[in-house]
């Protein structure tokens, strides 16, 4: 801004230093036209940054604002959320469902379904953001049981409660990893201390000693995955992934192991389980204390499971003799009274997928999330025995095989080497059935 004046001066004071007097006047005047200019610009710069701070301040003032009307405000914004009132008046109207109506929607009880939120409600909670109320556990829960209990389309079920589809997915996998991760050991595990002496005498009044309940398997019907399909077709020509269970004489889950695809056998998925390494790791080769034992004929009988001609035949693990072989009565009596005994886990099986139709056909989840929505339906099965939560009859009838259900492949008979010590333990209890049970 200062050059101005200097070079209006410098010219100034050439020009009269040699020129007539005459261009003197010329030059002050052209140096007064060269500081009207710049102090002319200095202003408009003045004014433009003036300007600028004004608008700088206003957007401040008004982002702060924005920004305090945003934590006071209440207000819903409906325009990052779909109104969906069918589903909202749908929720409303189940929460005045009477016991029975309640109770065919989602099967639970209602006392167990608020039992259930207890457990798991803090874990389902979501946070409250500037942009809507978040969707509270009740209803969370309810979705997820009601997607249990029908495995209906995500669509269906989000135009049922008023949500979005990809809201009930995600709904869907967080509250089923709440239930396993909460509640597994709670619920699901092996007997022990007078637990597992109640066990042994239910079983001995079913006629079959030292019993710790029963093993089997059954697949779950799933969609054929992306990657390896072949690998999950079972033997009845449609893909499935595999539970195998562990049942008390009160048809609950003692032990859970699922998610293995359908082509593999029994004795495989169980040979891959913690059941078989606990087990096998020990140095006496039991699965529960030895203390347990009794001696028959100098032979000791630890305490054991049941199952069937799939699977192999240990010390801790007892199955009938092969209809392939000429029989002793000894050993026909023994078979038919391990077959009877061991019917819980099929009785089992009956009830969780009556009360969990997601098992029972194909399903449109993800086969990696199967494993965990199978344990938590065992979880949840466990929960309702416990609770009194009866079985309906119709839920029996409703799961008998036809078009819409698959029916289970056949038992593929194990044909590994027997081992020695597990082969006279059980010819000790066949022949020594009535001495063992009056023990």
């Amino acid at each position: 801004m200062e050059e101005a004046p200097r070079s209006a001066a410098v010219l100034c004071s050439v020009f009269l230093s040699g020129s007539a007097p005459l261009l003197g006047g010329q030059l002050c005047r052209l140096q007064a036209a060269v500081l009207r200019r710049s102090r002319a610009q200095e202003a408009l710069d003045r004014d433009r940054r003036r300007r600028q701070y004004l608008r700088r301040r206003k957007a401040f003032l008004l982002s702060s604002i924005a920004g305090i009307l945003s934590v006071l405000s209440t207000t819903r914004r409906h325009i990052w959320a779909r109104r969906r009132t069918r589903g909202e008046n749908f929720w409303a109207t189940a929460q005045s469902y009477d016991e029975d109506a309640w109770k065919a929607q989602f099967r639970v009880s209602r006392s167990t379904f608020d039992y259930l939120v207890k457990l798991i409600g803090p874990a389902i909670q979501r946070r409250r953001t500037n942009y809507r109320a978040p969707i509270e556990p009740r209803r969370r829960l309810a979705i997820t049981l009601w997607w249990f209990a029908r495995s209906g389309e995500y669509r269906s079920i989000a135009d049922t409660f008023g949500v979005g589809i990809a809201t009930v997915c995600i709904i869907v996998r967080q509250v089923t990893s709440a239930i396993v991760d909460l509640l597994y050991r709670r619920f699901v595990s092996l007997p022990t201390g007078p637990q597992l002496d109640e066990t042994i005498r239910a079983f001995a009044d079913r006629c079959y000693p030292q019993c710790a309940g029963s093993i089997g398997s059954t697949h779950i019907p799933i969609a054929p995955p992306r990657d390896n399909p072949d690998h999950y077709a079972n033997g009845g020509g449609w893909h499935s992934v595999i539970l195998q269970g562990v049942v008390d004489h009160r048809l609950r889950f003692t032990d859970v192991y699922a998610g293995w695809p359908g082509s593999n056998s029994s004795a495989s998925v169980l040979s891959s389980s913690d059941l078989y390494l606990k087990a096998e790791d020990r140095p006496d080769g039991y699965l529960f204390s030895r203390e347990k034992s009794i001696l028959s004929g100098g032979v000791e009988i630890p305490v054991h499971l049941i199952g069937d001609a799939s699977f192999p035949l240990r010390p801790w693990l007892m199955k009938g003799y092969s209809d392939e072989h000429r029989l002793s009565p000894e050993q026909r009596r023994f078979t038919f009274t391990l077959a009877s005994a061991r019917s819980v886990v099929d009785a089992a099986f009956m009830r969780l997928k009556g009360r969990r139709r997601c098992l029972l056909k194909k399903s449109d989840i993800d086969v990696s999330m199967m494993p965990r929505v199978v344990t938590a339906c065992c979880i949840l099965h466990n929960m309702c025995e416990q609770q009194g939560d009866a079985f309906l009859p119709e839920w029996s009838i409703q799961m008998a095989p036809s078009g819409l259900y698959l029916i289970q492949p056949d038992i593929v008979p194990y044909r590994g080497e027997t081992y020695g010590p597990a082969e006279l333990v059980r010819r000790t209890i066949a022949n020594n059935l009535l001495s063992i049970l009056q023990h």
